[in-house]
């Protein structure tokens, strides 16, 4: 009787575990179909980077290029200067738009008051919101030769008026203000999330122990957010080949007298597609950008975990 009822129990348990595990499989189900279906099923269409691509022939008919659209984008005479531009460019982002998030963030904790915690979280959101195709025209609203506020206050000042969109000189200055202004506040409500997660008794018992603000920020806050700053700049080193395609073609108006300050690798290539309708250069292109950008972050993956093995990824 005893051997009986322990049977019955073991399969009742054994019933819940399955129902348990049907559940969770079915809520996990409809992401699992999108990652297949969005992520993985378009893989299938990579082989158009090693295709001279007919739209005649269509995919699978078009004869094949080998590597010869990978050599694109390397044998044009300015590859040199799309490609520094992509890596400079994101270098700079990644380095100030971190020091920017992490300082704002930490503003952020040490505000009194939820409401007004509430307010600056929204107000610094607000511009990684809006279109970048509205940013460029705020962005020329500063900069018109005729009637931008930038120029109208050189000139209240006795000055000349700068052509801004024919002077390639300033404008990494210009992309960069822009890409910080428009793109921390979503980084900081990140780090954010992070900072406010640290334990409240470590301040409180740094306060008893006489340690001011900067010294708090500098033993406490900081070392809470190593995680989430190595989780973040591996995830942007991810994409260092890649680039604001709306940041660097819209906000500078489309100006060919910039090209040498604002054309990146997206930039260069869709240029090159708009005259060359060339499917396969482009496929091509975003295929090398996608392994160089998963060997920066393994490269980068390796070193965190060489100086702290409990900080990396994997």
């Amino acid at each position: 009787m005893t051997n009986t009822l322990t049977k019955s129990k073991k399969r009742g348990g054994m019933n819940g575990k399955t129902k348990t595990s049907i559940a969770l499989i079915s809520m996990m189900l409809p992401g699992i179909l999108y990652l297949i279906i969005n992520n993985y099923i378009p893989m299938a269409g990579l082989v158009v980077a090693f295709k001279s691509f007919d739209y005649a022939k269509g995919i699978w008919g078009s004869g094949w290029a080998g590597l010869g659209n990978f050599t694109y984008l390397f044998k044009t005479q300015d590859a040199f200067n799309i490609v520094r531009n992509t890596l400079l460019y994101n270098i700079v982002f990644i380095m100030l738009g971190n020091v920017l998030a992490i300082t704002v963030a930490v503003m952020l904790n040490f505000l009194r008051g939820q409401m007004n915690k509430k307010i600056y979280q929204t107000l610094i959101l607000i511009p990684y919101l809006i279109s970048m195709v509205v940013v460029s025209y705020i962005v020329y609203g500063f900069l018109s030769m005729d009637s931008g506020y930038l120029n109208k206050l050189i000139e209240s000042f006795g000055g000349a008026a700068i052509s801004w969109y024919t002077e390639p000189k300033y404008w990494p200055v210009i992309l960069t203000l822009v890409h910080l202004w428009s793109g921390f506040g979503y980084s900081s409500i990140v780090y954010y999330a992070t900072v406010i997660g640290i334990d409240s008794s470590l301040y409180e018992a740094a306060s008893i122990d006489g340690a001011n603000v900067w010294k708090q920020v500098w033993h406490i806050t900081l070392p809470g957010l190593r995680i989430t700053i190595i989780t973040l700049v591996l995830m942007a080193m991810g994409r260092m080949f890649y680039s604001d395609f709306g940041l660097f073609y819209q906000v500078p108006m489309r100006s060919g007298l910039l090209s040498g300050a604002t054309d990146t690798i997206d930039v260069f290539v869709y240029k090159a597609l708009t005259q060359l309708n060339d499917v396969g250069r482009a496929s091509a292109a975003g295929l090398l950008q996608s392994v160089l950008g998963f060997l920066m972050v393994l490269t980068a993956n390796l070193i965190v975990r060489k100086v702290d093995s409990d900080s990396a990824l994997f």
